[in-house]
């Protein structure tokens, strides 16, 4: 199996971080291929407009979605782009890696999303859902909350987890052909002890150990409380 990594968190000492370390290191023991596209190391520009081509479909006038499709057509995006086009293209299994802000997507994930996710790459010409251009592949978001798990139960301060990630889940992943598998959630790492956090690595190596059986529909939760 293919996988590709992509990874949004600016500080390598984050517990982020170490949910990307154990990501990678478990899919390649387990015998997969593994790409991980490190945003920020990469220093990845996340503003989709003409930047993203060295073709042009209307000089006059930028309309995203016609220049996405004449640039497929005609291998027009510059190769920084096509690079990472070419990764999601050929992979099994996508897995975004990344925190929670303000109830979304960092911005440079986003705009990797927006950049990449382009007409004739990922979607088009009526290829959506169930008919989708990414039909086969699998997709995980592993994330990390700045919240314990009671925040997001919707009794707490946000809607539950499965509201939040909607936008990615269906919006993104179902909607291109991707099934989207339950998301891996770690609740507050600040708020938890070394001990605490080493089980959720644990917990997640377990998860992507089993990968190719991860299709249940209930979403994998890390523990909600710290330890005493």
């Amino acid at each position: 199996m293919n996988a590709l990594i992509v990874y949004a968190h600016p500080e390598p000492s984050s517990f982020c971080a170490a949910l990307l370390h154990t990501a990678a290191t478990t899919l390649r023991a387990a015998g997969h291929t593994v790409a991980v596209s490190d945003l920020h190391a990469m220093a990845f520009d996340p503003v989709s407009d003409r930047r993203n081509f060295t073709s042009v479909a209307n000089a006059s006038r930028l309309r995203q979605q016609a220049e996405e499709a004449h640039a497929s057509a005609v291998g027009g995006y510059v190769p920084e782009l096509r690079a990472e086009m070419d990764k999601l293209v050929a992979c099994d299994l996508l897995v975004l890696v990344f925190p929670i802000w303000w109830l979304g997507l960092p911005a440079i994930l986003k705009g990797w999303i927006d950049r990449v996710f382009a007409v004739g790459v990922a979607y088009g010409g009526g290829r959506y859902f169930g008919g989708g251009v990414m039909r086969g592949k699998r997709a995980l978001c592993i994330v990390c909350t700045g919240g314990l798990a009671d925040a997001y139960s919707g009794a707490g301060h946000y809607a539950p987890i499965e509201a939040v990630l909607y936008p990615i889940q269906r919006g993104v992943f179902e909607f291109t052909g991707f099934e989207a598998l339950p998301p891996f959630v770690a609740y507050g790492p600040n708020h938890i002890a070394a001990g605490e956090r080493q089980r959720v690595l644990d917990a997640l190596r377990s998860r992507l150990g089993h990968i190719a059986a991860a299709t249940s529909p209930s979403i994998t939760h890390t523990h909600e409380e710290p330890t005493p």
